[in-house]
């Protein structure tokens, strides 16, 4: 009877130490496998001011939920000629951080944005580029450019949130990653195309043309539509070079564009370099060159 009883303490304890191991393990294994989130600093996310939609992008890839961004030139509108809402202006006065990128409404703006806000941290996003022509803002459209911006906002973001800085750090590697990796895939597939040549109604590709070996073509011309004699030009080197597409962003006037295509026998394609999902915005600028570069040969 006693040995029986023995047995039994026995067992109990070995099935006590069995669930203390499971139990441990499953606790260890739950750390292990948890995403790295921000565990300090202030509760509330960083209020954080960009200038056009895609900068959000970057800024959430690099902030994750450490940081709430708000847009100035809302979608479907031009940052050229774009004026901020009042209630955009008095929002202001609670941003942390505006990360600027030098598009054309800016210079308008910008001694503005910084007045509603004295503590505002200004974070210009082209800090480091040479810009084509000394004034072309389009520096978003470089996933090799972008690598250096994204290192200027982290830089921003830990300026603000320095207790969160190695969470910046870790999401900007995995950031700088898929940058590499978007790079190759656009190189890869505009690889092998003979016709390097496209037309664009505003000139807003130039970097993305200059990174992947092509020639952009633009309608506008300084900013503005091309005269009779501009328009009969670039319909004879549509021709010349059998260009059937002509690229067109919602955000201007297609009046143009939708001329030389008549004239040429092509088509007109929209697609806007603000499009909200960045990354697979330049993919899909990429595989519409592709197909049309490809009936150019």
């Amino acid at each position: 009877m006693s040995h029986a009883k023995g047995d039994d303490a026995g067992t109990w304890r070995l099935r006590q130490s069995v669930m203390l191991v499971v139990g441990l393990s499953v606790f260890l294994a739950a750390c292990a496998t948890q995403a790295p989130t921000a565990t300090t600093g202030p509760e509330e996310p960083i209020n954080v001011w960009v200038s056009i939609v895609p900068q959000r992008y970057f800024v959430d890839r690099i902030g994750g939920d450490r940081v709430e961004v708000s847009v100035m030139v809302e979608p479907g509108f031009n940052p050229a000629t774009y004026e901020p809402k009042p209630s955009q202006v008095e929002d202001l006065a609670k941003a942390q951080m505006y990360i600027r990128i030098r598009v054309p409404f800016e210079e308008a703006w910008m001694d503005r944005i910084a007045a509603a806000n004295e503590d505002v941290l200004i974070v210009d996003q082209s800090e480091g580029m040479e810009r084509i022509g000394g004034t072309d803002p389009h520096i978003w459209l470089s996933p090799r450019l972008v690598k250096i911006q994204a290192q200027t906002i982290c830089d921003g973001l830990v300026e603000v949130d320095p207790a969160n800085e190695s969470f910046y750090r870790a999401n900007l590697g995995s950031f700088l990653s898929d940058l590499e990796k978007l790079d190759r895939s656009i190189e890869e597939t505009l690889s092998g195309l003979e016709s390097r040549k496209f037309m664009v109604f505003h000139p807003a590709w130039s970097y993305f043309a200059r990174d992947y070996d092509l020639e952009m073509i633009p309608v506008q011309i300084e900013g503005s539509d091309p005269s009779a004699a501009e328009m009969a030009a670039l319909i004879w080197t549509a021709r010349e070079s059998n260009i059937k597409v002509i690229l067109a962003q919602p955000e201007f006037s297609l009046k143009s564009a939708q001329t030389i295509a008549e004239e040429i026998d092509g088509e007109v394609l929209l697609i806007s370099p603000l499009a909200p999902d960045w990354a697979t915005n330049l993919q899909l600028m990429a595989d519409t060159l592709a197909r049309a570069l490809a009936e150019q040969e």
